[in-house]
């Protein structure tokens, strides 16, 4: 086995042409990203819990996107109305995670945005939607409830697995 020096590998590899942060530094980031960030799974995993979960969930995509599936119980406040709607519909002591669409929409991201203006304590849920249905939860239709076999790429098939995450 050949062993490279760190400066060998960076010339000739994109992944450490930039070397990784700090272990500090990358504590702090990661850290961070988990303040601001829930995933699907440990959302599910909280509302499926006995009890209150400690959180409220919001969709803040259209009617007519919340009318094709959205997270059982969650709040419908688009984007657009936060400002008017969000004191009405959601209370500033209780911390908000939201949801759009899935990876390739920013729309959760503009409304955790709104409502951290507004003063709530906010996270975004990662993957969205998307990656919600694709996991294998149950969602709502304006036709009623409906549930998706979980995508192997994206979820444990087996209901009682833990993807070890």
């Amino acid at each position: 086995m050949v062993m490279t020096s760190p400066a060998t590998a960076t010339a000739v590899n994109s992944v450490l042409r930039v070397p990784p942060a700090s272990p500090a530094a990358a504590a702090a980031y990661f850290g961070a990203s988990l303040a601001f960030h829930a995933d699907a799974s440990d959302v599910a995993s909280a509302l499926a819990a006995d009890g209150d979960p400690g959180f409220v969930v919001v969709d803040s995509r259209s009617t007519a996107s919340w009318d094709q599936g959205h997270i059982p119980g969650a709040v419908h406040l688009p984007t657009a109305l936060i400002p008017e709607q969000a004191p009405r519909l959601l209370d500033p002591a209780v911390p908000v995670v939201t949801y759009c669409w899935g990876p390739g929409c920013n729309g959760a991201t503009r409304a955790a945005l709104a409502l951290a203006q507004l003063g709530y304590q906010v996270k975004e849920m990662l993957g969205g939607f998307e990656y919600w249905a694709r996991e294998g939860f149950a969602f709502e239709t304006w036709e009623g409830g409906e549930r998706r076999a979980a995508d192997p790429l994206t979820a444990p098939v087996d209901d009682d697995a833990d993807c070890g995450c």
